[in-house]
């Protein structure tokens, strides 16, 4: 990745978004716009858990098989916890790329990053393995902490069939309920609390890495 065409993370997803539109044809555009309306529909941010909320914990494993505890990851430092779609995202992928350019940041304030993903292990960890991410991948099969935490919506008939047959999204997923989360970012503190929260419909925006760790200056 060019980081120097790119400087933040925003500049990356809008330059990715503006090559997708302008190849995009209109029944495209439509579908993803469609989508994004069932999902903001729902009021999803009236039930997801956000700022001020105690994190709900969780146990999932990574794509080794090694098991992570929320509570126990918490005991030794602030959470940055994310969701992504899955490795054939790009915009995801952008995402993971620049979260672990800035691990060494996030590890000088204490910070441990844990991302979920409905991918099954074996994908997950090719997602790992190429972008060599030096953080916790997460298996959240079934989307159940996504649920719990009220992040997880259901693609529109229409898209559903394009990531079925374009993507394979049940090959990467190991079902075909064609549920996604909410590409969501939280920093959670010590003691459990939610102190920043980044929820949006479009999962083309993502939580900004300066806003993260201007949160974690602060805990």
């Amino acid at each position: 990745m060019n980081t120097t065409e790119h400087n933040t993370l925003q500049d990356a997803l809008r330059a990715k978004q503006g090559g997708w539109e302008a190849k995009a044809t209109e029944a495209q555009k439509t579908m993803t716009a469609d989508n994004l309306d069932a999902i903001i529909a729902t009021h999803f941010k009236d039930n997801a858990i956000n700022v001020g909320d105690k994190a709900i914990d969780f146990s999932l494993k990574n794509a080794l098989g090694a098991c992570t505890n929320l509570q126990d990851t918490l005991s030794k430092g602030p959470v940055i916890l994310t969701w992504y779609r899955g490795g054939w995202c790009p915009y995801c992928n952008l995402t993971l790329q620049f979260l672990q350019k800035s691990l060494p940041e996030f590890e000088k304030y204490g910070a441990k990053l844990l991302a979920l993903t409905p991918e099954l292990p074996d994908k997950s960890l090719s997602t790992s393995e190429k972008h060599h991410l030096k953080f916790e991948v997460l298996s959240d099969v079934g989307n159940k902490v996504a649920k719990q935490y009220g992040l997880s919506f259901k693609l529109t008939d229409a898209l559903a069939e394009v990531y079925k047959n374009g993507v394979g999204l049940q090959n990467y997923n190991g079902d075909d309920s064609s549920e996604l989360p909410i590409t969501t970012t939280y920093v959670i503190d010590k003691n459990g609390v939610v102190q920043y929260a980044f929820l949006d419909a479009d999962y083309r925006k993502r939580a900004s890495i300066t806003d993260i760790i201007a949160v974690l200056k602060t805990l």
